[in-house]
């Protein structure tokens, strides 16, 4: 039987991206992701040089506000990147966004930024112009693809996510090189930190040229008209804010935790905690390699998909939260990144079947669902990790176990949320 998602996207005959217009698109969700990736690990080093009269504990509460700052901005940003992307064209704002990226970037450099505040400042305005790519990309791709081959690009640019945040660790050891060869010690944070945030600006730059030069000019929809169009209703896609923003939530406090482990373990260096967010990207990228190459997300019910994806970031929070070696701590990353590996696709897959008149708005609100829940996840976190230590994972568990309860109890309104009219 035929859903009224199939019977719109019939009558949608969408102009195909060509693949340098694909890839380009690829290449802005990867180069926002390998810059928050790469800049991630070396911000407790940096605070220590630019505060450092501060305990470990105050370090800790400013990386995670510092997060949260970046992620507060994309939760201003995203709704309204959206509203005005459905009005004014996607591809205009995707670029206005990945210029403010770069500028925003660009402006860390200053050696005469007088406090901490202005680094709060630059990371919010970051954030809020790196809304203007996460939500736009996928709506994008939505819009200029059949629906037989949507489940595959949505897995495939969440993988491209995930290789950016892969790619990160590789923008720092790439910068130690480019230190060197510049004379200064490898080992300084702040210049190792100026060189990462140079390399992220420049590919900001070349993917923004990219996009410029080969993005379509108009939305789909300027150019297809549906036989009928729901407007945007905040209640049928709310289960999915709900279950983004409580993972999102989750998984910011968990990286978090992940960057302040070198407080308790104090041979861990910025290298080793790159490379656990390494491990963390490897895990989600073969969930999501999984997701490309079979029918899983097409055939299977999203809410099974989901609670499964749920149990094993419990199980990972777990073992993080009682761990005694590095080898526990590296078993319970990988079972916490399968697990959110598994239900972020998900949850995106779902949101791109929306109208196609609203889908900018429709992603506009699921970012900034994620934006809240990652805002949220880092003050909670940084403020959990200075109390309780890696304690903190456990309690991590709470929330992820509400949801699941609510998961399974609240089947239908599960369901309705997964079948509304498109």
């Amino acid at each position: 039987m035929k859903t009224n998602f199939s019977r719109v996207m019939e009558q949608i005959d969408p102009a195909p991206l060509s693949r340098w217009q694909l890839g380009w698109l690829a290449a802005a969700v990867f180069v926002t992701t390998a810059g928050y990736g790469a800049l991630m690990p070396l911000l407790p080093r940096w605070l220590e040089m630019m505060m450092q009269d501060a305990s470990p504990g105050e370090i800790a509460s400013h990386v995670g506000m510092l997060s949260g700052a970046y992620a507060a901005g994309v939760l201003v940003g995203a709704p309204l990147w959206g509203i005005a992307s459905d009005r004014v064209g996607r591809g205009r704002i995707l670029i206005m966004g990945l210029v403010g990226y770069v500028v925003s970037l660009l402006l860390l450099l200053r050696a005469d930024l007088p406090d901490v505040w202005s680094l709060y400042l630059l990371r919010a305005a970051t954030g809020f112009f790196v809304a203007a790519v996460i939500p736009l990309v996928p709506a994008l791709v939505a819009a200029h693809t059949s629906e037989k081959l949507r489940a595959r690009r949505f897995a495939w640019l969440s993988g491209l996510s995930l290789v950016g945040f892969l790619f990160g660790p590789g923008l720092i050891a790439l910068a130690d090189v480019l230190a060197g060869w510049l004379g200064h010690s490898e080992t300084d944070p702040e210049r190792l930190t100026q060189i990462v945030i140079l390399l992220s600006a420049l590919l900001g730059a070349i993917t923004m040229l990219g996009l410029a030069a080969t993005l379509p000019s108009r939305n789909s929809l300027d150019t297809v008209k549906t036989k009928s169009s729901a407007p945007f209703r905040l209640w049928d896609v709310l289960p999915l804010l709900g279950l983004s923003g409580t993972v999102m939530f989750v998984l910011s406090g968990f990286e978090l935790g992940i960057v302040l482990q070198g407080q308790k373990h104090i041979d861990l260096s910025s290298q080793d905690i790159a490379w656990m967010f390494a491990e963390c990207s490897i895990a989600m990228l073969l969930v999501n390699g999984i997701l490309f190459f079979t029918s899983i997300l097409e055939n299977t019910e999203p809410r099974r998909l989901a609670g499964v994806g749920l149990i094993l970031a419990i199980g990972g929070l777990f073992v993080l939260g009682q761990h005694q070696s590095q080898l526990w701590m590296y078993a319970g990353i990988g079972m916490m990144a399968t697990g959110t590996g598994l239900i972020l696709p998900v949850i995106a897959y779902l949101a791109a079947g929306t109208d196609s008149q609203t889908l900018g708005t429709t992603m506009g609100s699921l970012a900034a669902a994620a934006g809240l829940g990652q805002t949220l996840g880092s003050s909670a976190g940084g403020w959990l990790f200075g109390v309780v230590g890696q304690h903190s994972f456990s309690w991590l568990i709470l929330p992820l176990g509400l949801t699941l309860l609510l998961l399974g109890t609240h089947s239908d309104r599960w369901t309705m949320a997964t079948t509304m009219p498109r």
